[in-house]
């Protein structure tokens, strides 16, 4: 991409606003706009700026494993798979229980 051709001051996005969300809704690329000769802002279509949101969250997502594992705050996969197993069957076993009871009350 080249961002030679994708500034555009203030004055221009004032009088061509449609003309530009059209474009950036097709070409998918930003527009930088300029105020004063100086670069002030960045238009971006809807989807880009919400898949950029989302990969945001997922790097702040492996920054904090990257902190915790630098800390000790780890262990075995075996033993969370283990723990998520042991869980499951104890929830599964409470509705079990309830469901006999719900129909044992309704008799």
């Amino acid at each position: 991409m080249r961002y030679s051709t994708q500034i555009k001051p203030i004055s221009y996005v004032k009088s061509h606003a449609a003309e530009l969300l059209d474009r950036i809704a097709e070409e998918r690329e930003p527009i930088i706009i300029t105020q004063n000769g100086e670069a002030r802002a960045v238009l971006v279509d809807v989807h880009s700026y919400e898949e950029s949101q989302e990969t945001l969250a997922l790097l702040q997502i492996l920054a904090i494993g990257k902190k915790q594992v630098a800390s000790g705050q780890v262990r075995p996969l075996a033993d969370a798979i283990r723990d998520i197993r042991a869980r499951h069957a104890a929830n599964v076993e409470a509705k079990r229980g309830n469901g006999s009871k719900s129909r044992v009350q309704s008799r």
